[in-house]
């Protein structure tokens, strides 16, 4: 797996970073969200203005370490991407990602 972004959280919950891969270089936010029913995200991933994801909390099994389990797409890519925002060592929030 390989870091595409490195992210930061404010006092809001919100996290404010940098999403970067072959296809995209932007400035991203993602931020909780009212859930409408059990399925729903709990965070919504903005590219500026435009939703661009949407996240879900989870916990590891073996640690129970909460991070976000996120799918971000974009008309530019191949494919939805689908990483995970975990906490780095130095405070900050490392976007992972998976195929």
């Amino acid at each position: 797996m390989a870091q595409i972004g490195s992210f930061t959280r404010d006092e809001s919950g919100a996290f404010s970073g940098t999403i970067r891969t072959l296809t995209l270089n932007t400035k991203a936010t993602i931020r909780p969200t009212e859930r409408e029913h059990d399925r729903a995200p709990d965070h919504r991933v903005f590219a500026g203005a435009v939703e661009i994801g949407a996240g879900w909390t989870k916990a590891a099994r073996e640690t129970g370490a909460e991070y976000l389990s996120l799918k971000i797409d974009d008309p530019s890519l191949a494919a939805p991407i689908y990483a995970q925002l975990v906490q780095g060592d130095d405070g900050t929030s490392k976007l992972i990602w998976s195929r």
